[in-house]
């Protein structure tokens, strides 16, 4: 019972969950929403939602590239901070801006969200490439 109310963590524990939370959150973002606009981006590159007057084609290329490279990189661990970037900006402009920060429409871009900026503010945990390199 001491242990389960304890504040303390073990580190093997704390890079377990990172590994997890980068496997979770880079996986399911690549499946089911990055290789999603991959294979559409016939068809959504002239009606993609634009809120930064980019146009509707370069909007839809940066959020493929967050969506699909980012989180491979995310996932394997190599450059995690620096990956999890522009995943923040995509799913901050997803919930705040493409979705109005409605909590009905846009819970998955807000789960995202969560989820990456405690990956940014963390790192990556000792299982990944970014460990392996000494960073």
């Amino acid at each position: 019972m001491k242990k389960l109310l304890s504040t303390n963590y073990q580190d093997w524990a704390f890079h377990t969950m990172m590994f997890l939370m980068r496997l979770t959150f880079g996986g399911l973002m690549l499946v089911n929403h990055g290789f999603q606009k991959l294979v559409k981006y016939p068809n959504l590159q002239y009606k993609f939602s634009d809120p930064f007057n980019i146009g509707s084609q370069w909007s839809l290329l940066l959020v493929i590239f967050a969506e699909v490279f980012c989180s491979i990189l995310l996932i394997a661990g190599l450059f995690t901070r620096l990956a999890a970037i522009p995943l923040v900006i995509a799913m901050g402009v997803a919930f705040f801006l493409a979705h109005n920060h409605d909590f009905n429409e846009g819970e998955k871009a807000a789960l995202f969200f969560t989820g990456f900026i405690s990956i940014l503010l963390c790192g990556a945990g000792k299982a990944s490439i970014d460990s392996m390199m000494g960073k």
